[in-house]
């Protein structure tokens, strides 16, 4: 069993960004730049944006972070994003998710222009994905592929099975992992909460990616000798242990599922730093016009 360190991919990737910038600044290039806007103070987006400006930091880029309320109306924010799109500084920007309830997720989402959607949320790109053409790829999904071509895992013929059906991970990495590509060219099963004889599908499986969100959904006797497991999951779940008062735990029982696999990303540290890396990989293709 091999344990699959996200965390050390994703420092070698920000290293090879950083000589690429250095390369485009040597050229008389302009520096990347990527913009986010927060709305509100939730904890999971704070954490998640803060580690976003770190990694701009470590590869080179400028960053911007736009704050608002969570009283923020629709229409300013829907307002700033087309002032995103127009400036010429900005090569790529996000806006973090979740968004409080009085605000239209997918309307956000879809003033976006797609040549600077680097979340790879926006229709264009989804659709985009779903045919093969080149465009900015879901950051998870992106993630979980360059994990597994790092690690030289087989996937061509392979049954993979995705666990959760989500715009954001589920969809767009099945997609990916059914492409004519390597990773990819592996026959995928999609389930979900409707899903006959989930265990059944699991036990089939050459490669689990589990996307649910329940933590330690997939049990040991779910998983076949020699599986590979891609644990998306990262569910806070109370720790007096911990001084945070929590702890992340992901969709899989990693101590009894383990010593079955041949390969495992554990929680936190494997596809958590790929997801941040990833951004940075959509971003540097935006500043080089690459998706157009």
């Amino acid at each position: 069993m091999q344990i699959i360190d996200g965390k050390a991919i994703a420092a070698d990737i920000k290293k090879e960004i950083a000589l690429q910038v250095e390369e485009i600044i040597a050229t008389g290039g302009k520096r990347p730049h990527l913009a986010a806007i927060l709305v509100g103070h939730d904890g999971g987006s704070e954490t998640y944006v803060a580690n976003k400006v770190r990694a701009c930091e470590e590869c080179g880029f400028t960053s911007t972070l736009i704050r608002y309320e969570e009283d923020v109306t629709e229409e300013e924010l829907l307002s700033k994003v087309c002032e995103l799109n127009a400036d010429a500084d900005v090569d790529g920007f996000i806006v973090q998710l979740p968004l409080p309830k009085h605000i239209d997720e997918q309307k956000v989402i879809e003033t976006i222009d797609y040549r600077k959607d680097v979340d790879g949320f926006h229709p264009i790109n989804a659709g985009r994905l779903a045919i093969g053409l080149p465009c900015y790829l879901s950051a998870t999904p992106n993630g979980i592929i360059e994990l597994l071509r790092r690690y030289n895992i087989d996937t061509k013929g392979k049954k993979c099975v995705v666990l959760g059906r989500s715009n954001i991970v589920g969809k767009p990495v099945a997609t990916l992992m059914m492409q004519k590509q390597i990773p990819g060219d592996a026959t995928v099963t999609v389930c979900h909460s409707h899903t006959a004889d989930i265990e059944a599908e699991c036990r089939a499986a050459d490669i689990i990616i589990a996307a649910l969100g329940q933590p330690h959904f997939v049990k040991a006797d779910m998983v076949k000798e020699g599986a590979v497991i891609i644990d998306v999951g990262t569910t806070r779940v109370p720790d007096a242990t911990r001084k945070s008062g929590f702890r992340l735990c992901g969709d899989v029982d990693f101590k009894n599922v383990a010593p079955k696999c041949s390969y495992i990303t554990p929680v936190p540290g494997g596809v958590g730093p790929m997801t941040i890396v990833s951004l940075m990989k959509n971003t540097l293709l935006a500043a080089t016009h690459k998706i157009y």
